[in-house]
């Protein structure tokens, strides 16, 4: 079967961005089979530079999504990737079970016992790549940086967990931080039906490719409604071959197994400098790149773990910035980002290039559309202390309303105190057009063909 490819984490980057320059950068292709500690094999791409001089480190994706063909490299990468093509090793490699790699795939495998002395994880399988790439690849540096968005971003947090000592600098992007509490699955505990359905199918229907679920009509929104009770998806599609969606029903609370798979156990310690990466439209992890930064924050004494946020959704500081929808932000802001933090940030840790110079806190002020440094994450100053609400509306002599400090009235039990208007958040009329890919918000069902192609097209290209 001809290999699919598909653009995930740094790959998207690697293969989209600049598409339309004419310029092409031209890489030597060479596939391997790395071996892991317990014999498994898993499939990797090096792209290395032609006619490099010196030694050069390593980038590294590790993805489930499928690594580049060498038909894809073939009439030359974009010269937007001259950076990365003519400076670096790139990796792209598959994790276990995905395509060629061998072994089981588990859905976000969580860290293995340590008490177990074989056990394997994506930890270890990190490690065990940046040793073989070290000491089989001529011409590098000894240095090894890892990145990725979404999945590749979480791959990238996993292999920080115990570094190699070679993997000295990680970005990761809207990686995940907990499935059930805030990202993708489960966004504050409410299961997202089409979103684990597809996706479970698309990684665990085939080994060997990204699965696009067969519907039998255009509108998914109404395959959905006569879908009935979950227990209908295993019994006429999955049959009890697909092992995430068996989870989803087997764990419909947050118990020991979504626990297990959160971070929150494992992140006790900055191992190596690491960025976190997240978009303020990011509709599916926005939670996730704030809580590991959270997370790590409480024991970073070396000063090596930061923050940076933009107006962007899923994987969109991969494309261009400059817009979200009809706003406009007056500049392109993904490739400032690129530009002036993640390409600088590669450079400094794994070449010796420059001094470092990145604020604990890098985010951008929509409405101002300016980039903003801060100290501290959330910022120690210019936030309402605790108990404060925005300003709301209260009827005259209504029982119970209690001043707050910021002049505002908030009701005791009430949840989310917000802005006059009757069942609104904003003055004035809403919104016309959305600012994520959701169909139901621009006037047509939600599973539309349109929509779900556009969707898919989108998730391939920014994981």
């Amino acid at each position: 079967m001809k290999r699919a490819i598909l653009f995930g984490g740094l790959v998207g980057a690697v293969l989209l961005i600049g598409q339309g320059d004419d310029a092409r950068v031209f890489v030597d292709y060479r596939e391997v089979m790395i071996p892991m500690r317990d014999g498994v094999h898993l499939q990797t791409v090096l792209l290395t530079p032609k006619d490099s001089k010196g030694l050069l480190p390593f980038l590294i994706d590790r993805t489930p999504y499928g690594v580049p063909g060498k038909e894809a490299t073939e009439q030359g990468l974009p010269a937007g990737q001259r950076w990365r093509s003519e400076n670096y090793i790139f990796v792209a490699q598959n994790i276990r079970g995905r395509f060629q790699s061998e072994g089981k795939f588990v859905m976000f495998r969580p860290p293995h016992d340590p008490k177990d002395a074989k056990g394997v994880d994506e930890t270890t399988d990190a490690w065990d790549t940046v040793e073989w790439l070290v000491k089989n690849v001529p011409n590098n540096n000894g240095r090894a940086g890892i990145a990725g968005t979404s999945y590749d971003g979480w791959t990238a947090v996993m292999a920080a967990l115990n570094p190699h000592p070679a993997l000295v600098a990680a970005v990761e992007q809207a990686s995940p931080a907990d499935q059930f509490l805030g990202d993708d699955f489960h966004h504050n505990g409410a299961f997202r039906l089409s979103y684990g359905f597809e996706y479970s199918a698309m990684l665990e229907t085939s080994a060997t490719e990204n699965y696009r679920f067969q519907f039998d009509r255009a509108d998914t929104y109404d395959w959905y409604l006569g879908l009935g009770p979950l227990s209908n998806a295993d019994e006429k599609y999955f049959h009890g071959k697909v092992p995430t969606w068996t989870d989803f029903t087997r764990h419909p609370n947050y118990d020991a197994f979504w626990q297990r798979q959160a971070f929150a156990p494992y992140l006790n310690a900055v191992k190596l400098p690491i960025v976190h990466v997240a978009g303020w439209w990011d509709q599916e992890d926005f939670y996730g790149p704030q809580k590991i930064y959270e997370l790590m924050e409480r024991h970073d004494t070396r000063d090596r773990n930061y923050f940076v946020a933009g107006p962007w959704n899923h994987g969109g500081w991969n494309g261009n910035g400059r817009k979200l929808g009809a706003i406009d932000f007056g500049s392109d802001t993904a490739a400032h980002y690129r530009e002036k933090i993640f390409e600088p940030w590669f450079d400094h840790w794994l070449r010796g290039q420059g001094p470092w110079k990145l604020a604990e806190a890098t985010v951008f002020e929509t409405g101002a559309n300016q980039w903003q440094e801060h100290e501290a994450w959330p910022p120690k100053r210019g936030v309402e202390p605790p108990g404060r609400v925005r300003r709301v509306r209260q009827r005259p002599g209504q029982p119970g309303a209690v001043p707050s400090a910021a002049g505002a009235a908030h009701l005791p039990g009430a949840g989310v105190a917000r802005l006059a208007g009757a069942g609104s958040a904003l003055r004035g009329p809403p919104p016309r057009r959305a600012l994520v890919a959701d169909g139901a918000a621009q006037g047509r069902p939600a599973g539309g063909r349109r929509h779900r192609d556009r969707t898919r097209r989108l998730h391939q290209r920014h994981r």
